[in-house]
């Protein structure tokens, strides 16, 4: 048997430009090394997680989500109206009627998750600004509109399954469990620390590859947005979690997202524009949609082949 084709790894110590496109174009997903986030708070991190779904189900049930607010604890999630083998927890800023639920009996909790959210949201602009580089476009106003988003922090805990689909299932498995069904995200980019055990795959050369632990590394992927923005040039990439019948199994991922009324189209140049293959989208309109989908099993999941362009030039 062939070995799998290798994931890149991108040194942030020397950004290439070329080599974030070639990843994105090739894979749409790729690790990050020399990234700047210390290892404490990675640490910090996981501990807070572990310590959050070891507690009493009293003390996490206290902050568990609701139809208005999204922040807090959830473990019905669905994927193409599929129901995940997972609980999470989730955090992001306040807007409307989204406040951020903290279990208070949970010492540092809080803190850990702030703290690093501080940093990885900071990496993630950085990483949001070499993409749109290499998409090799010039646009200066896209980073600085991500002053004011609807980013959010995840925390993924899989428990033990006794019905585990197998690594090498078919997209949509014949039996066993998934941790995650096979979806792309709907945001700019997500940056992922699998901490010790791994468990996602990437669908590449229509074949479900496991992404390896890289230490040290993060796991980036891009996202609807970004594959918009490319004009198909970047295709978010599918991917998925396996389950898991050994050892549970803990992940955390930050969701860089543009802000509530942000409206994202093609970045064309002016003598190209006939050539966009989506309509402008509605950041806000989009997410609402989406969250029917995955949080209420209310109608198809969308996706952003529903903005396809209907005047595609056929060059």
């Amino acid at each position: 048997m062939s070995a799998a084709p290798a994931i890149p790894i991108i040194d942030l110590s020397k950004p290439d430009p070329d080599l974030i496109a070639a990843a994105c174009e090739s894979w749409g997903l790729f690790h990050i090394k020399h990234h700047g986030v210390p290892d404490e708070l990675v640490t910090g991190l996981r501990v807070a997680s572990h310590s959050f779904f070891s507690a009493p189900a009293a003390v996490r049930e206290v902050v568990t989500r609701t139809r208005l607010n999204p922040w807090g604890l959830f473990d019905r999630e669905l994927t193409k109206n599929v129901r995940d083998w997972k609980e999470i927890f989730d955090v992001g800023p306040e807007y409307g009627t989204s406040i951020p639920q903290w279990p208070t009996s949970i010492p540092d909790f809080r803190s850990a998750l702030e703290n690093y959210t501080a940093t990885v949201h900071a990496l993630s602009l950085r990483l949001l600004a070499l993409i749109v580089q290499s998409i090799g476009h010039s646009q200066t106003n896209i980073v600085p509109a991500f002053a004011d988003h609807t980013s959010f922090l995840r925390l993924n805990h899989y428990p033990l399954c006794a019905t585990p689909a197998a690594p090498d299932s078919p997209t949509v498995p014949e039996r066993g469990n998934l941790g995650i069904g096979y979806h792309t995200d709907a945001g700019a980019l997500t940056v992922l620390d699998q901490a010790d055990i791994p468990g996602l795959q990437v669908l590449h050369d229509n074949q479900w590859i496991n992404v390896d632990i890289v230490p040290g590394c993060f796991t980036v992927n891009i996202g609807d947005v970004v594959q918009v923005w490319s004009n198909d040039r970047f295709p978010a990439p599918l991917h998925r979690v396996l389950a898991n019948s050994r050892e549970e199994r803990y992940s955390t991922a930050y969701f860089l997202n543009p802000p509530a009324d942000f409206d994202y189209l093609p970045l064309l140049p002016p003598d190209q524009v006939d050539k966009a293959r989506y309509r402008s989208i509605n950041w806000r309109h989009f997410r609402e949609q989406r969250a029917a989908g995955d949080y209420a099993n209310d109608g198809e999941e969308i996706q952003i082949s529903h903005f396809r362009s209907t005047v595609i030039s056929q060059a």
